[in-house]
């Protein structure tokens, strides 16, 4: 079993950066992939990142090539999503996943954190 924690969204102006940071928890929790999901209201839950266990291998959604970047830190079981020249459009909850292999869709997610608001906005 793995439990993940979200932190570190809240509310920033269009142009502005925000750093998201996942807690993992559980006896195997650093040999899973981890990642970033998000979901805006009325739209259906998209890939934003993933990075796999050894932190070695990034994958990053389309709309957020460029601008934002994922990381972990084994020692610590986190992952961290930095996120920069943020866009209204990139208003949404984000989700942190955990996957025993590949994880670039919602159906591959083992587990999910609670989810935290991110909100851009002036």
């Amino acid at each position: 079993q793995v439990q993940l924690v979200e932190s570190g969204g809240g509310l920033v102006q269009p142009g502005g950066s925000l750093r998201l940071s996942c807690a993992g928890a559980g006896r195997t929790a650093r040999a899973y992939s981890m990642g970033w999901f998000r979901q805006a209201p009325g739209k259906e839950r998209e890939f934003v990142a993933t990075v796999d266990w050894t932190g070695g291998s990034t994958y990053y959604g389309d709309s957020v090539k460029g601008r934002f970047a994922i990381s972990r830190d084994n020692a610590a079981s986190t992952v961290n999503l930095q996120m920069n020249s943020l866009k209204p459009e990139d208003t949404a909850v984000y989700y942190c996943a955990a996957a025993i292999g590949s994880l670039r869709s919602t159906g591959q997610a083992d587990y999910w954190g609670q989810g935290t608001q991110v909100t851009v906005s002036s």
